[in-house]
């Protein structure tokens, strides 16, 4: 549902004669390349002068916008900073694609002519840094807004941007790649930003078609199938909507994949009053997006089918809202989950876990996969330990820990490792049940006893939590990412899944 069209990116051999806006890439202080210095030259050294200037250093994402000489036909000359040479990466290009995108938006223009030269002491290949900047670009471009669509405005130009220093053969490949990316991120910011009068878990599957164009598979556990096989957890969570829970597995196997997947679990609460242990106004308005990890889950699987790349991967995403009435689960029930294990509830409003507890196990003896990924907006007591900076991951492996965290580095989707001990079974043992969902001491960090506890129910497969609670949604306009929906975690799973396929 985002407004902005996808934009147009090609590769072309020479700055064409209608370009309006010409892009010249600068790598710190390094002097300009040899198709920007013959630009320079055209423009009587105006290129070189602005450069000069005290206030532009060439950093990743600062642009200079320079109105260009009448010797030259276009209108404006961008002089935009990737960064010094030594330090261009994915990252730092992806941040200088969003600052372009958000300064030609500014200006309303939907043509430009990037023209690239060689940086000399950078790692990164020119078809892939060029990819990532379009990649910043477009993820800058995304927007939601329903009012818009409401009122029928008028659907906006879409951006020609094209590439010069780069032949469409070697960019094409690396652009697959990258608009596969972009589409799940979209998706997932699409998902998480619906109101949950929009998004609910009678309407959750209809808002998957793009998965199932891919060439996902799409099941749909209703709330009958889930009683038969016995997910009285999840049934708890969901007994007070008017939609009752579901949980809906996804699959993708591309060619050439290994018989054994990788398993994918997402968190799909469509709203969280707190249930009968209610939150507070405040508290609540953003509970639409609880489902963030669902959406990330749905996210990658459209970015990996997009691909179509050898990679067998499966989600399965628990569906529903946490709701007070007279048919909600309370403080002290004793629920058996799918695995067989009694739990005893404490807080209604630690419902991801007990939602969770059930698909991690459903994945685990269903799908038998290699590794377990789960993500989930869980505890924000994780925010008030690592701030936004950081997400906080949990794992029993520490290979699949130390991958997923390069990976996070790599595209900026940052995760700190926390504990996950024995010790922290103390506080879930109770005298009535096998566990006690929620730590004794009210006062105790929650992040790492929600974790302690999803461990119960992974049957001692390779496991790594993500808690991405306070990452799902920005207050203020990001680099590549407008106010609302992030898609935090979609290139972070879709980075590791490509390194280890």
């Amino acid at each position: 549902m985002p407004l902005s069209p996808v934009p147009v990116f090609e590769a072309t051999s020479e700055i064409p004669a209608d370009a309006s806006v010409i892009v010249v890439l600068k790598a710190g202080q390094q002097k300009l390349g040899q198709r920007a210095a013959a630009l320079d030259a055209a423009a009587n050294g105006a290129l070189t002068r602005a450069c000069a200037s005290p206030r532009f250093s060439g950093g990743s994402g600062e642009c200079l916008d320079i109105l260009a000489p009448a010797s030259l036909s276009a209108r404006r000359v961008i002089v935009l900073g990737l960064g010094e040479a030594a330090a261009v990466n994915a990252l730092s290009a992806m941040r200088a694609g969003g600052a372009l995108a958000a300064l030609l938006e500014k200006e309303q223009e939907a043509d430009a002519v990037i023209v690239f030269d060689t940086i000399e002491g950078s790692a990164v290949q020119p078809a892939e840094l060029l990819a990532r900047l379009a990649l910043g670009m477009r993820l800058r471009r995304y927007r939601f807004d329903l009012r818009r669509r409401r009122q029928g405005a008028e659907a906006e130009a879409a951006w020609r941007i094209r590439f010069v220093g780069v032949s469409g053969q070697d960019l094409a490949p690396h652009m697959t790649r990258i608009d596969a990316i972009a589409e799940g991120v979209e998706l997932t910011r699409t998902l998480v930003n619906l109101p949950a009068n929009h998004l609910h878990p009678d309407s959750f599957a209809e808002h998957l078609g793009p998965l199932r164009e891919a060439g996902v598979e799409i099941e749909v556990l209703e709330e009958a199938e889930l009683k038969r096989l016995g997910m009285n957890a999840l049934l708890a969570v969901g007994s007070s909507s008017i939609h009752p829970p579901r949980v809906i597995a996804l699959r993708y196997r591309g060619p050439g994949s290994a018989d054994t997947p990788l398993a994918f679990v997402g968190k799909g609460i469509c709203f969280d009053s707190g249930g009968l242990c209610a939150k507070n106004g405040p508290q609540m308005f953003d509970m639409k997006g609880d489902m963030a990890g669902a959406a990330t889950v749905a996210g990658l699987m459209l970015s990996l089918a997009r691909q179509g790349g050898p990679v067998h991967a499966v989600g399965v995403l628990g569906i529903a809202e946490n709701l007070p009435s007279g048919k909600a689960f309370k403080s002290g029930d004793i629920i058996t989950t799918l695995s067989g294990q009694t739990v005893e509830v404490f807080d209604t409003d630690c419902e991801g876990r007990l939602l969770l507890a059930d698909c991690l196990h459903y994945a685990a003896t269903r799908f038998e996969p290699a590794a377990i990924v789960d993500l989930a907006t869980l505890t924000y007591s994780v925010t008030r330990g690592l701030g936004k900076i950081f997400a906080g991951l949990f794992s029993n492996d520490d290979t699949i820990a130390a991958g997923l965290m390069a990976a996070g580095e790599t595209v900026g989707e940052r995760f700190w490792r926390m504990p996950l001990d024995r010790a922290y079974d103390e506080e879930l043992q109770s005298p009535f049940a096998d566990l006690r969902h929620h730590a004794k001491d009210l006062e105790a960090g929650d992040a790492p006893y929600a974790a302690a506890f999803l461990r119960h129910f992974t049957e001692d497969r390779p496991w790594v939590h993500l808690d991405i609670a306070g990452q799902e949604f920005t207050e203020a306009d990001q680099p590549f990412c407008r106010q609302g929906a992030t898609g935090y975690g979609v290139q972070l799973l879709e980075e590791w899944v490509t390194r280890t396929k």
